[in-house]
């Protein structure tokens, strides 16, 4: 994929500005495509040998790893973040009981440092973001082992065997690995399943549950809209309920943020206890990039200004 610079841009951009690699070029950016894992050990070859510039995004480990290869890191705070969501139309996550022990298993901050090593905040299970304007702080819900297990119970689906459904990428299968091994802590069989980044997204509302990378919007309301309100294309959990609509429409139509917000307390609540979804953090997005790159951040949604970024090797 190439991308044209502006004519002025270009007075200020070097021949042989280079995004993931390849030849130089006049005016251009070169991309080089090494998969859906961003940890991919080729990328920081490409960063030791020249080849690169900079990265799309640095995840995991390989923030300290680029680090100290003297790269320049450039972070950003962000609503991104991974979802581990049932599907309530397949058993047993049709039974709130269930998903509802899920969430109760699942320590979110443990999620956050062992399955992205710490870079990020702890979410609260219902999808809107402390940066949003809108975000209301509802009280905190522990993890609770024996009321999870109690639940399980009474929902008999203590004897099933969970599978859990991720794509390879690290950033997306650690937190997996992570939620799996506490549900197995609290004596829960689960399988876990591992798809290619290139298949996964062919059926990715379908499965019973799984995980799924949603970016940032700039309100909270938008990614409710879109994800879980009745019907929506991309509502991959199946979740219908009116109450929540009815609220959520309310706030969508409400242009006061202070007003809003007041709506939010009840829309984030529904959404929570339905224990749809185990969101366990928000994700602070990092790129790196050689010292000499210029003017070139990360945004919160991975957008690319390259008409404003130079190279300095003089």
């Amino acid at each position: 994929i190439s991308y044209k610079v502006g004519e002025s841009a270009a007075v200020r951009r070097r021949k042989d500005f280079t995004w993931f690699g390849g030849d130089p070029y006049l005016d251009g950016v070169d991309w080089t495509d090494y998969g859906s894992d961003a940890s991919n050990p080729a990328i920081a070859s490409a960063f030791e040998a020249g080849e690169i510039d900079c990265n799309y995004q640095t995840v995991g480990g390989t923030v300290d790893l680029y680090d100290s290869m003297g790269l320049v890191k450039e972070p950003v705070v962000t609503a991104g973040t991974i979802v581990l969501r049932t599907n309530v139309t397949n058993k047993p996550y049709d039974d709130k009981r269930v998903r509802n022990a899920i969430q109760l298993v699942v320590d979110n901050e443990t999620v956050l440092k062992l399955g992205y090593s710490g870079l990020g905040q702890v979410a609260e299970n219902h999808h809107v973001c402390p940066i949003h304007p809108e975000y209301y702080a509802l009280p905190k819900v522990p993890r609770d082992l024996a009321k999870a297990k109690a639940l399980m119970a009474e929902a008999g689906q203590t004897d099933h065997e969970f599978e859990l459904i991720s794509y390879d990428a690290d950033y997306v299968k650690d937190p997996a690995d992570v939620v799996a091994a506490q549900m197995r802590e609290a004596g829960f069989k689960v399988k876990r399943t591992i798809i290619p980044g290139s298949s996964f997204w062919n059926d990715w509302t379908k499965y019973p549950w799984s995980t799924t990378d949603w970016g940032m919007r700039p309100l909270g309301v938008q990614v409710l809209a879109i994800a879980y309100r009745s019907g929506e294309a991309w509502n991959e959990s199946g979740y219908a309920n009116p109450e929540f609509d009815k609220k959520l429409n309310a706030a969508l139509a409400m242009a006061d943020v202070d007003k809003r917000k007041e709506l939010m307390k009840d829309v984030e609540f529904i959404l929570q206890d339905s224990g749809i979804l185990v969101q366990a953090f928000w994700r602070s997005l990092y790129r790196h990039h050689a010292t000499y790159v210029k003017n070139l951040g990360m945004h919160q949604t991975f957008e690319l200004q390259l008409d404003k970024v130079w190279l300095d090797k003089a």
